[in-house]
């Protein structure tokens, strides 16, 4: 069964670069953050260990915050091999996630 992993600046670029994960942007102070959370471990119960489901808090990671242009969280991105494939902005349903993840994966 997979679960969500917390990144930090000094883990972020090596959790992204490689496969496939979800992005997660979000703070503690975000309420749809918060909405979204128990979302994304319903995501990572179905992955497993197929992809990496990632949170990144914005206020910890702000130099990537920047450099993926993030406006508003949450916001979640698709990456496959640190390049992003699919991005959200707000709270989304578990089946959206997961279809967009396994896309990923099949591309």
């Amino acid at each position: 069964m997979g679960e969500v992993i917390h990144v930090t600046a000094e883990n972020f670029d090596e959790a992204t670069s490689k496969g496939v994960c979800l992005l997660d942007f979000w703070a503690e102070w975000c309420g749809p953050c918060k909405m979204l959370s128990p979302v994304l471990d319903q995501v990572a119960a179905e992955i497993g260990d197929r992809a990496l489901i990632l949170k990144a808090n914005v206020d910890n990671v702000q130099q990537q915050t920047v450099k993926f242009g993030v406006r508003n969280i949450p916001a979640i991105f698709i990456l496959k091999d640190g390049a992003v494939v699919k991005q959200f902005n707000g709270v989304q349903d578990k089946a959206t996630l997961v279809k967009a993840i396994e896309d990923a994966l099949d591309a």
